[in-house]
């Protein structure tokens, strides 16, 4: 199943193609990168809320923000390559030492037309 994303004027998808639509060109890889910090304040209440069993709300919510903003670039930098769609999206993070995470979304950027 093909999980579509973005606006209809700008469709993201995890698939490889986009149905009713045909590649015209492919312009590369596009990719939006966002790193964050939890800051201090929040860092101290999610490590307490980490000793006890559940979910950690700070770090879904700090996530699910980061993904969203790095979709965001993604797309910008999409645009700017001349793209109107991106295929194959994919999410990637890391930690950057104990206070930083980084979060990249990347696909190819394509040039698409009704088939």
């Amino acid at each position: 199943m093909t999980e579509t994303m973005g606006t209809a004027a700008f469709p993201v998808t995890t698939g490889l193609g986009l149905r009713g639509m045909t590649v015209q060109q492919d312009l590369g890889v596009a990719f939006g990168l966002v790193v964050r910090s939890m800051g201090v304040v929040k860092g101290i209440g999610a490590g307490f809320k980490a000793l006890r069993q559940g979910e950690v709300t700070q770090y879904t919510e700090l996530l699910e923000d980061s993904r969203r903003h790095a979709m965001d670039r993604m797309i910008e930098n999409a645009k700017l390559l001349g793209a109107n769609a991106v295929l194959g999206m994919r999410f990637d993070s890391s930690e950057m030492g104990q206070q930083l995470t980084e979060i990249v979304a990347y696909g190819t950027a394509v040039v698409v037309a009704p088939a």
